[in-house]
């Protein structure tokens, strides 16, 4: 009940003196009548007098009531308060938050909560100073500290700093640093006998032939050439961008139409998407080509469950080979009469993998330093892995496997992100070979925002880690050869898919920070630019054009380590970020010589009544509708971003910048930081600029 204010006892005041009141008549006959007081039979009478115990009883129960009232009025408001914070708070009911936004809330509720904690700590110290009597003017025994003193409790506190420092922090950090180093000079070695073996192979021009007619027909009375049957699978999920492009360069290979079957295996979950899948299917199934469109009701497994489900189909008995393209891929038409051969006359290999090349390579800045990456790794790494160990990781796409090395090796599992490489490393423990093709290749995309890419190198380094747990007790007790096997584990396992990441966010990341405030752990001069800027010049050989790019690709990489050692140890320990599987985005670009050929080719398509025969009058209802609202909407040609200018001006500035550091010691690690900076800032604005354009 809430309380009332009762203004009646104002009105009861008695008033000392007369109001004089003025009566004016219109009737002149009468009087004018001044009051000057009150007449006694007008004047209140006092409340006092009169009353009894009892009145004065219910007077005083009235106003307890009321009081009583208000209190629990009070106490209502104040638990439906504590109620409403406890259900936003705690329980966050009716609190709803966008998940891009969650991040910056919960920054500035902590930042508010700091600001809380010291205003808090401030107050009770103002408290207890008052109650204490420390005053500034009035105590006369208060000491109030003065500059000297001040200066002496710094210089004590700051001797005692350098005294722990020296001690207890610089031990550490020295011997964390020396391991790391170690480390990094094992990779490095690594990584230079892998390129002294691709100067090797490119000296000797060493690399796989096809002796002999590999189509020839080995019986005498048959005649004209005999090709094997190789079933073509494009596993796709949502690829909206990219669909159209890849079906119609893989339908134009040259292969003889009765030896190819192709799977367009697609797990979408849009229909509209499926229903523009399945228009492309038909067009190139009127044309006469082996195709067919298959979709998965239950997704599972992800891309590992798709290939699993595809090559459980009756018909696949009947073929020898497969070869996997995704679905941003466009493989040339002499792509099968360029790696089919190399399995006749071969009956233990297992594997051909082509390389790829990119379309968007030159789009940013981004994009132009995983070319850098992706270029080492198959015309060095994998090149010379393949050439001296005939072993290598599958790289998932643009490959051709024997069917019957996936069969006696497992087949598809979906127990890692990574199923390409548990592939490969069951098919290299079952005796299989493979072969590595440098010359042929397979245009595709690289990401081209930031998002995109950090998700890609999450998935690729943390799948290895995880597979690394499931595959060591077989790899150990496997009978192949002992160096075979330590080169599984040590090499590519251990050194290129544990301990780069480690050392390279442990001492680029952590330790060289850390040596600005602790000098005693200084790191010397070929640790941080000499080794460093040797290994990246080894990791741009490959692509010549890229050497402008050195510093920027240098700090990138380091910086990146952050992100690839984090999914390191999610996949290590099997954390719930490993198992994540994200599509990755993808916009749709193409050569120009394809764009002149899908141009050539729109011209001479059928009709949609043509393509579309054999469909029910729903199916036609449902195209044309996608029909129109793509003629309605067409999509807008994205322009390529291709700024040199401020990149090779940034670039030639950082390279002057690093020699101005290596000829003061003491400001390499201030120069570093500062590249760093002006690197991501130069990143960010490129990739801003090319969202814009």
């Amino acid at each position: 009940m809430a309380p009332r204010l009762d203004f009646s006892d104002w009105w009861g005041k008695d008033s000392k003196e007369g109001t004089p009141v003025v009566v004016k008549m219109e009737n002149p006959n009468y009087s004018v009548v001044e009051i000057n007081g009150p007449d006694s039979a007008f004047r209140p009478v006092e409340k006092s007098r009169g009353k009894n115990a009892k009145q004065v009883t219910w007077v005083l129960l009235l106003k307890a009531h009321r009081a009583v009232g208000c209190v629990a009025w009070l106490a209502t408001v104040f638990w439906a308060l504590l109620g409403t914070i406890k259900k936003r708070l705690i329980f966050r009911q009716g609190v709803a938050v966008a998940t891009e936004k969650l991040g910056k809330g919960k920054m500035v509720l902590k930042i508010i909560r700091v600001f809380l904690v010291a205003s808090l700590a401030i107050l009770a110290f103002e408290v207890v100073a008052y109650l204490k009597g420390w005053r500034y003017f009035e105590s006369a025994n208060l000491h109030i500290p003065r500059t000297l003193d001040l200066q002496g409790w710094l210089h004590v506190v700051y001797v005692a700093w350098l005294t722990f420092r020296a001690d207890y922090i610089a031990p550490l950090i020295q011997a964390l640093s020396q391991f790391c180093v170690v480390l990094f000079l094992i990779q490095s070695v690594d990584r230079l006998i892998l390129c002294l073996g691709c100067f090797w192979i490119k000296y000797k021009k060493i690399k796989p032939r096809i002796e002999v007619d590999p189509f020839k027909s080995d019986d005498v009375e048959a005649s004209g050439y005999e090709y094997p049957m190789v079933l073509v699978q494009i596993p796709m999920c949502n690829e909206r961008e990219v669909y159209e492009q890849s079906i119609s360069a893989v339908c134009q290979m040259d292969w003889p139409k009765d030896r190819i079957l192709i799977q367009v295996l697609d797990d979408s979950n849009d229909e509209s998407i499926q229903w523009l899948i399945k228009a492309e299917v038909a067009k190139w199934n009127q044309k006469g080509v082996n195709i067919i469109y298959r979709h998965r009701l239950i997704r599972t497994g992800y891309k590992a469950g798709n290939l699993k489900s595809a090559m459980g189909c009756d018909y696949v008995k009947d073929y020898e080979f497969v070869t996997i393209f995704d679905a941003d891929f466009q493989p040339n038409p002499d792509f099968l009469k360029l790696t089919v051969p190399h399995f006749k006359g071969n009956p233990e290999l297992g594997l051909v993998q082509a390389r790829w090349a990119f379309v968007n390579k030159d789009e940013n800045l981004l994009t132009r330093l995983q070319n850098i990456n992706l270029c080492f790794h198959f015309e060095v790494e994998q090149q010379v892995n393949g050439t001296f160990l005939n072993f290598f990781g599958f790289n998932g796409t643009a490959g051709v496997w024997r069917i019957k090395a996936l069969e006696e090796s497992g087949g598809w599992l979906e127990r890692t992100t990574v199923e390409d490489m548990d592939i490969a490393v069951r098919a290299h423990l079952n005796g299989w070979k493979f072969i590595f093709l440098n010359d042929v290749k397979v245009l595709c995309e690289v990401p081209e925002s930031y998002e995109a890419y950090r998700k890609q190198q999450h998935r690729w380094h943390s799948g290895p880690m995880q597979l690394f747990r499931l595959c060591l007790p077989a790899i150990i007790t496997s009978k192949m050869a002992f160096w075979k096997k330590a080169n599984l584990i040590f090499l590519f396992f251990l050194l290129r898919k544990l301990i780069l990441p480690f050392y390279s966010f442990t001492l680029f990341c952590i330790i060289l920070p850390l040596t600005m405030f602790v000098p005693e752990a200084e790191l010397p001069m070929w640790v941080i630019c000499y080794v460093p800027v040797l290994m990246s010049f080894l990791n741009i050989l490959p692509t010549p054009k890229s050497i402008p790019f050195i510093v920027p690709y240098l700090l990138f990489e380091n910086t990146m380590s952050v992100t690839k050692f984090n999914a390191m140890v999610s996949g290590l320990f099997q954390l719930g970020s490993s198992y994540e599987w994200v599509v990755t985005k993808k916009a749709g670009r193409s050569s120009e010589s394809d764009l002149l050929a899908a141009a050539e080719r729109d011209s001479k398509t059928m009709n949609q009544a043509q393509i579309c025969r054999g469909a029910s009058e729903t199916e036609l209802e449902l195209l044309n509708q996608l029909k129109e609202q793509k003629e309605a909407n067409p999509t807008p040609v994205k322009k390529v971003n291709k700024i040199y200018r401020k990149e090779l001006a940034l670039a030639f500035l950082l390279l002057t910048a690093s020699v101005r550091s290596l000829l003061s010691a003491q400001g390499v690690h201030f120069y570093f930081l500062l590249f760093q900076g002006v690197t991501f800032l130069v990143v960010g604005l490129d990739l801003i600029g090319e969202q814009i354009s």
